[in-house]
């Protein structure tokens, strides 16, 4: 059974009084590489309370010495009538990076960020669909403030009154405008962390000696990165929202009729009574054989997804039995659940379970569940932040926590049933690696969704960039591309009636107007997504390494060059396992800048080599992939599939990039959680220069790949 580090004990460390603590704290080593400074009080709920796997010890003693750039002790704490205040050493030359899902910001040194929920976030303050309290250096470690409390982290940017003469560099003279307004300050030598209402507080330290060793024991703290299905690294398909149940059928009759690619089909909100709030009861009108449907569609192999949200309608089955273990104020008239009450958590999935899991819906998308927007005074939906709750959370802990939560209340079932799923959520939160769930928004702006690719990695989480309309062929091409490159693969078409590549103007679409090329477009659109299924056995080994190892499969340049001072603040470019470069275009770009770090490197449409340590022009058509791949890959690419089945064998062309080349592959049945007992085998492709090869060991008895192919690009 898995150890909370709440570190009850210490709270016979000091007695507090009004004034501020200066009693010294405690540090303890609950894994390698870990530390945990803890002085006051702690709150009963912290993020690390409601980690569902237990830490990776054995990963985690396999990984590099840890090491800091600073010594442990000049971390301050203190504690006072306010709340707590962290201070953490910070270097003249240091960069930061995190503090969660970030939308619109990349290296966040110099900026002051609040990480908190939010249905719409804006400008660069922090607010964001998946908060976390923590972040990571240039330097090599990682520091989380373990608290559900709304935090205000300054990067950098405070300097204090204290005795002695001011620093000459520090003082700024003159007269002229652009003196007066160049507001030019000292360069704080701490990162603060400011914890109003908290007695007491937890800081969590993960050693490098790089940025990438820090992220790997921060994800192998929380349990290891997730292994999602494998038929979730395929494409999702969300139909519209008022969708009856031969209108999905025509729908799954259509990809298959015209070999497009897709895994899943997602049912809006109308596959219920009723929805805001949730009764969690099919619609008899829309949906009069439910079961049956579930059935067809898994015979044609796809994977039904139901969308909802976890307010209980008054007419829920569920809202008697929560109504006593749920919040103090209503959402649209339902009760909001205390996930964090183990009786409410187990009411609300037992039902889940019985009466959906158990027939075979595969997944839940949980919407609305990221507050109402902080930054409009008109967004009041959601419940307010002095709610209270049984288990004792406030408002504003749970909102911080509820998506999070709620991931783990389902991610229970289906590890209890020993069957994977993959969840589309709008909300999370820290410590969130083991769960299977890739983020979305209601955002919609392409350089941001590309941005939140490249920062998901440093939180532990997953992002959808998803496709919905189009202003233009371009602007469909380009989110496609994304889509394809990004965690998840999904296209949301809640208000279309036709498949957006068919008519990317709305009213045309749903009034069955198509485009006179919708058939081109759909055949590119195909070829796409053809991409995408190749790349599935090289997605999944990328994840394979996220679980094991703790290595994001998507993550930003500086993780893999973290003394590249050229990687540094490049938001728009992305690792993809270890051998794919991606470098995504929005609709507004024919071509772009692409930064290639040391090495050398291969565009994929074209095999040209390039010279690494230099950025570079590029030009994409539509069809074509912004991607390079490092020399020294083997790139595993899989025959396309209409789906992933559990029989689905993979045949698969090994290309080569350079004269000796190293690849891996993973191999499991995909679906079960039997890889957790070492059911699976370890796949190494190697070639010398004259001839590929390949091996294989482990005790997993189905062959999922076949080498069918090697293809040597020079």
């Amino acid at each position: 059974m898995k150890t909370c580090f709440t570190f009850l004990s210490l709270l016979l460390l000091a007695v507090f009084t009004k004034q501020a603590t200066s009693q010294p704290y405690k540090i303890q080593q609950p894994a390698p590489g870990v530390e945990i400074i803890s002085q006051g009080v702690i709150d009963k709920f912290t993020p690390y309370t409601f980690c569902s796997e237990p830490p990776r010890i054995k990963a985690m003693s396999q990984l590099a010495p840890a090491k800091l750039p600073f010594n442990i002790n000049d971390i301050r704490v203190k504690v006072t009538q306010r709340g707590a205040l962290v201070d953490i050493p910070l270097d003249d030359d240091e960069h930061l990076y995190g503090f969660g899902l970030q939308i619109g910001t990349f290296n966040q040194r110099g900026l002051r960020k609040k990480p908190i929920v939010n249905d719409n976030p804006l400008n660069d303050v922090g607010y964001t669909h998946g908060p976390t309290t923590f972040y990571v250096s240039n330097k090599g470690y990682g520091i989380l403030i373990n608290t559900t409390r709304y935090t205000t982290f300054y990067c950098g940017t405070t300097a204090m009154n204290i005795s002695g003469k001011p620093d000459e560099k520090t003082t700024y003279g003159g007269n002229s405008v652009l003196e007066l307004y160049s507001h030019k300050s000292a360069v704080s030598h701490y990162v603060e962390a400011d914890v109003p209402g908290a007695k007491g507080i937890e800081v969590f330290v993960f050693s490098g000696p790089d940025i990438l060793t820090a992220l790997q024991r921060y994800n192998l703290f929380s349990g290891g990165g997730t292994m999602p299905a494998l038929w979730g690294l395929g494409v999702k398909y969300r139909v519209k929202a008022d969708f009856k149940q031969d209108e999905v059928k025509k729908m799954a009759n259509y990809f298959r009729q015209n070999q497009i690619p897709c895994d899943v089909i997602g049912l809006e909100p109308k596959w219920q009574t009723t929805a805001y709030s949730c009764s969690y009861v099919w619609n008899p009108e829309y949906f009069p054989s439910p079961q049956h449907l579930i059935d067809s569609m898994k015979l044609q192999g796809f994977h039904l997804n139901l969308w909802e949200h976890a307010f209980v309608n008054p007419k829920s089955p569920l809202y008697k039995p929560l109504k006593e273990r749920s919040g103090n104020y209503l959402v649209w008239n339902g009760l909001v659940p205390d996930f964090a009450d183990t009786s409410a958590a187990g009411t609300f999935a037992r039902y889940h379970e019985n009466t959906f899991v158990k027939e075979g819906i595969s997944g839940f998308k949980l919407d609305e569940c990221d507050n109402s927007n902080l930054g409009s005074g008109h967004a009041v939906w959601s419940f307010p932040e002095h709610s209270e709750f049984p288990s004792g959370l406030s408002g504003e802990q749970m909102h911080q926590v509820f998506g999070l939560l709620y991931q783990k209340t389902i991610y229970d079932i289906y590890k209890k049933r020993n069957t994977r799923t993959y969840l589309d959520v709008r909300a999370s939160s820290s410590f969130a690696s083991p769960y299977p769930a890739s983020l979305y928004s209601d955002t919609y702006d392409h350089q941001e969704y590309i941005g939140m690719i490249v920062n998901s990695g440093f939180a532990g989480m997953l992002w959808s960039p998803e496709v919905r309309e189009s202003t233009s062929i371009a602007d469909l091409m380009r989110r496609s591309q994304t889509a394809v490159l990004s965690a998840q693969t999904l296209f949301n078409s809640w208000y279309l009636t036709n498949p957006p590549w068919l008519q990317i103007k709305i009213d045309e679409n749903n009034h069955n107007q198509l485009m006179e090329n919708a058939k081109q477009v759909e055949a590119d659109i195909r070829k796409l997504l053809n991409f995408r299924m190749s790349l599935v056995p090289y997605l999944y080994n990328a994840f394979a390494d996220y679980h094991f190892k703790g290595i994001p499969p998507f993550r930003a340049l500086v993780m893999d060059y973290p003394t590249d001072k050229n990687t540094f603040n490049i938001a728009d470019e992305y690792m993809i396992g270890k051998g794919i470069l991606a470098a995504p275009l929005t609709e507004k770009q024919n071509e772009r800048k692409v930064y290639l770090p040391n090495g050398n490197w291969y565009d994929y449409n074209t095999g040209k080599k390039f010279t690494g340590g230099q950025t570079y022009t590029i030009a994409t058509s539509f069809t074509e992939l912004p991607v390079f791949v490092k020399e020294g890959t083997i790139l595993p690419l899989a025959k396309p599939v209409e789906n992933v089945s559990p029989n689905t064998k993979f045949e698969i062309t090994c290309c080569v990039y350079g004269d000796k080349a190293r690849g891996t592959l993973f191999e499991d049945d995909g679906e079960t959680f039997d890889l957790e007992q070492g059911n699976y085998n370890s796949l190494t492709l190697t070639y010398d220069g004259k001839k590929g090869n390949l091996t294989r060991s482990g005790s997993f008895k189905n062959h999922r790949y076949q080498i069918k192919n090697w293809e040597v690009i020079k």
